[in-house]
């Protein structure tokens, strides 16, 4: 639904990012289920099992999407959204799409940890950035979310990391075709900042500790 909205110029770009990241996160959510995977979490236990020789498949996930994170980038550079197609703009435009897929993509995923949770992020961030002619390539990727968050609420399903890296990948496609630098500049600043907090801090314990994000949250879960 992502590449049937997208804009003309964006619609493989689109195709390449969810589906590769939906793939490897598929990948992961079985492998990384796995007994001897089970310390393999985060990006220090990723680093520490191939310090150990040892290929997590959350290292796997994180170098899937961030070749497709890449791909997509040299993809975009052609698309309509394209703002310099020549010297250090051109690298910076580049650096900057490929930061924001991947970086989306796993920070959405980071969030998918409580009912609802991610998804209810999804719907917000896919909405905001409804408006401007790339706008449609988060109408299906919206809906869909909206679609399955009941049975997310109701502790039928999860979107795993097949479906939160699928989706934040596609969000920060969106964002990366923001026009002006200095916004998706910022932008990937804040989701860079955020993946570093995971590495110390709850997202959990924040979100109880704060008056809003915590009946946010709680709303439309079943009772503990």
């Amino acid at each position: 639904t992502a590449a049937a909205g997208a804009p003309a110029g964006s619609r493989l770009a689109a195709a390449l990012a969810g589906g590769v990241s939906g793939l490897v996160g598929g990948y992961d959510d079985l492998a990384g289920a796995r007994p001897e995977q089970a310390r393999d979490k985060g990006l220090a236990g990723h680093l520490r099992a191939l310090r150990a020789g040892r290929v997590s498949a959350g290292a796997v996930k994180v170098a899937g999407i961030g070749a497709a994170a890449a791909g997509t980038a040299l993809l975009s550079a052609g698309g309509r959204g394209a703002r310099d197609t020549r010297g250090a703009g051109a690298l910076v435009d580049g650096v900057l799409t490929a930061g924001l897929v991947a970086g989306t993509a796993n920070l959405v995923n980071l969030l998918d940890l409580r009912p609802g949770r991610a998804a209810k992020a999804t719907a917000l961030l896919a909405g905001s950035t409804l408006g401007g002619p790339a706008g449609t390539l988060v109408a299906g990727p919206l809906g869909a979310t909206l679609a399955v968050l009941p049975a997310d609420l109701g502790e039928r399903v999860m979107l795993g990391d097949a479906g939160a890296n699928a989706v934040g990948a596609l969000l920060g496609l969106r964002l990366a075709q923001l026009t002006g630098r200095p916004i998706r500049t910022g932008l990937l600043a804040a989701v860079v900042a955020l993946t570093l907090a995971s590495e110390k801090v709850s997202f959990t314990k924040v979100i109880e500790a704060t008056p809003g994000l915590r009946e946010l949250d709680r709303l439309g879960r079943l009772p503990a």
